[in-house]
């Protein structure tokens, strides 16, 4: 019963240090509350569209002419006008007036009247992939088009009968299954919300730790607000809290933001609880691991902010995991948002079960009972204990 006593009054102490501290509420409400939605705003309406793009056409024929009105009538190019020569249309380019340029050849028509096959130049800014992908999936629709259209009128010039093609002779379809819209949001943010669930909790455990060194310097050693319980009270108190502050959190960033922007959803917050649960607990020995090291309540912005870069890159969302080389893919295994990225995204996009997330879900396990061991062993042996002639019930809150 002593026991549990001691793990109730952590508990409790750690509750009224984390409502009393501004700083600490900023990072454990208002950040988790306001990034998604600044994130998601941002990034809509998902998809680039109407690049302006410079036609320099050589040709001047009905056949060119007919290129450059199926490639304004495509969703992501917006032809802005013709340019004499290419050197007109690089200054435009480099004035930022376009971000494309489509060189039709002067034997453009010829070319397809004899039946042979022509070269159409495009020039992309590649600066923002996003432009450089929509840029190539449109030019690649209309080449398809075109490509069925003079098929099918050098079949009609044949005598053949032409009403029964709809269609190249091997067709290609694609269907997105998890990001039905190919949207940027609709992409990164089931990845990102993780990413932010994991820091803001960093920061704002390393920040009361950080407080907690400065109340000590100023006490003589001693921090009045401490309470002089076991490491295991201790590590499990806090664990209490911040899982009882993080839980509902989870739900408005899993549940609610999907259906605020209409993000891809195949899941139920019952079928992500398993995974956010185990995410949050292994963040919270994670934290507690690193807390020993911050000195200043300053430290911790420092130190996490910087790391959420790093851990932003080692995630696998800008670049595929098992294409790290071995020193990184292991340290991207001890990052506790990196697996639970990976297992949220299929249960998000996929509906995928526990069963068929394997590693990723037992890999967290695996990572929150060490960060338990280390949370635990740490707090044992680089602690500073009370002033023996201080007695309990003085250092209780």
């Amino acid at each position: 019963m002593n026991w549990f006593k001691s793990l109730f009054r952590v508990w409790r102490r750690e509750t009224r240090l984390v409502f009393t501290d501004v700083g600490v509420l900023l990072f454990f409400f208002a950040l988790p509350i306001a990034y998604p939605v600044v994130y998601t705003l941002i990034y809509n309406p998902e998809i680039v569209k109407k690049i302006d793009t410079v036609v320099v056409d050589h040709s001047r024929s009905s056949e060119s002419r007919e290129l450059v009105r199926e490639l304004g009538a495509s969703q992501s190019i917006n032809v802005i006008g013709y340019a004499s020569d290419l050197n007109e249309a690089k200054r435009a380019w480099h004035e930022k007036k376009c971000y494309g340029l489509v060189e039709i050849p002067a034997d453009y028509a010829t070319c397809i009247g004899r039946g042979e096959q022509t070269v159409v130049q495009f020039y992309s800014d590649i600066s923002l992939l996003l432009r450089y992908r929509q840029y190539l999936t449109s030019i690649t629709d209309v080449q398809m088009n075109e490509t069925m259209r003079i098929t099918s009128d050098r079949l009609a010039m044949g005598g053949l009968l032409t009403s029964n093609i709809h269609g190249l002779p091997v067709n290609s379809q694609a269907n997105f299954l998890g990001d039905v819209t190919q949207g940027f949001a609709s992409f990164v943010m089931p990845g990102i919300v993780v990413l932010i669930l994991q820091q803001s909790m960093l920061l704002g455990i390393t920040m009361i730790a950080g407080t907690a060194r400065d109340r000590r310097r100023k006490n003589g050693g001693i921090d009045p607000l401490d309470y002089n319980a076991g490491p295991l009270a201790t590590v499990l108190g806090k664990s209490l809290c911040y899982m009882m502050v993080y839980l509902p959190l989870s739900y408005y960033i899993l549940e609610i933001i999907p259906y605020m922007f209409a993000l891809p959803h195949v899941g139920t917050f019952w079928n992500f609880m398993p995974v956010v649960f185990v995410v949050l607990l292994a963040t919270t020995f994670l934290g507690q691991t690193i807390q020993v090291f911050v000195r200043e309540r300053e430290t911790s912005l420092l130190v996490v902010v910087f790391t959420s870069v790093v851990f932003l890159f080692l995630s696998g969302l800008t670049w595929p995991r098992y294409a790290f080389n071995k020193f990184w893919y292991m340290i991207s295994e001890l990052i506790p948002s990196t697996l639970g990225i990976e297992a949220l995204i299929r249960i998000n996009s996929n509906g995928s079960t526990i069963s068929d997330l394997g590693s990723y879900y037992y890999g967290l396990w695996i990572l929150a009972g060490i960060y338990f061991i280390t949370a635990l062993l740490l707090r044992y042996f680089a602690t500073r204990p009370l002033n023996p002639h201080t007695s309990t019930e003085n250092a209780r809150v």
